[in-house]
């Protein structure tokens, strides 16, 4: 059995799809009960990953379990939730990590995954990283203003980034859960081309069929805009990498088609599967 943690977000709901398609058989875990049905044979388990102790009986019987730490500034503790997996007889662990672990691994907002990433490699069990770049699915944010004013408007508009589409992170996961040959790697996933902000704007015109004007915004106003919903500091960390990227930044990894054997989704796939939340 695979235990998939934080099953109902972006890369989580796709990659139980994803191993149930594949035949697997799976558990899905998350805080709250999922919207929507699940796959048929997919179970669901309520639990939380700030109570560890809830996490024995959700990853028992399992031989694999994706530990995906959604919510940021949730205060887990990483020796714990591994421990757990541990007494429940888990042999591998899959971690959803971040890019800035490396490019940036003094972040501030990343400490709590930098404390995971040890935990894990620390298991005694079988494991890999996975290192995504911003999500191509940061443009949900964009949803209420293409709908209403065919209108996008971001910071950076010509900074180009090479954004991953959250499926493809659930493909890779799915690999690494299935198979022991990816343990002790730390795959960098990022989509197949760098684009811009500008550049998201006219592909997800393309995708709905109608122009979409673009407004360049401040990187104040843009921050005042985020912090709305996140905590500051990570939208400072967020910030400073979509205005000023490091190379590393900027380069497209080749860990996608490296595990998969195909290149990385680009952001015109993802719009034009996405189009209906900005129809």
């Amino acid at each position: 059995m695979i235990v998939v943690t934080g099953a109902t977000g972006n890369v989580g709901r796709a990659l139980v799809e994803a191993l149930a398609a594949a035949g697997e058989d799976v558990t899905a875990v998350s805080r709250r009960t999922p919207e929507g049905p699940l796959p048929a044979g997919v179970r669901h388990r309520t639990a939380d990953l700030g109570r560890p102790e809830e996490l024995e009986a959700a990853f028992d019987g399992a031989e694999a379990v994706y530990l995906l730490i959604a919510g940021v500034g949730q205060e887990l503790r990483p020796h714990a939730i591994v421990a757990a997996a541990v007494a429940a007889g888990v042999r591998r662990i899959v971690l959803q990590s971040s890019q800035l672990l490396g490019t940036r691994p003094e972040s501030e907002s990343h400490g709590p995954l930098r404390e995971f990433e040890a935990a894990v490699r620390g298991s005694g069990l079988e494991w890999t990283v996975l290192r995504p770049s911003g999500f191509a699915s940061n443009a949900f944010l964009w949803a209420e203003p293409v709908r209403t004013s065919r209108t996008v408007a971001a910071p950076f508009a010509d900074v180009a980034l090479p954004v991953v589409d959250p499926a493809d992170i659930a493909d890779v996961a799915a690999a690494a859960l299935r198979s022991g040959s990816h343990h002790g790697r730390t795959y960098v996933l990022t989509g197949p081309a760098a684009v811009t902000p500008r550049e998201q704007a006219a592909a997800l015109a393309g995708a709905v069929g109608e122009p979409v004007r673009f407004v360049e915004r401040s990187r104040a106003e843009a921050r005042a805009e985020l912090v709305r919903f996140l905590p500051a500091v990570a939208v400072d960390g967020m910030l400073a990498v979509m205005g000023e990227p490091h190379a590393e930044e900027r380069r497209v990894s080749p860990d996608v088609e490296r595990v998969l054997g195909r290149p990385g989704r680009p952001f015109s796939a993802w719009a034009e599967r996405n189009a209906f939340a900005f129809a």
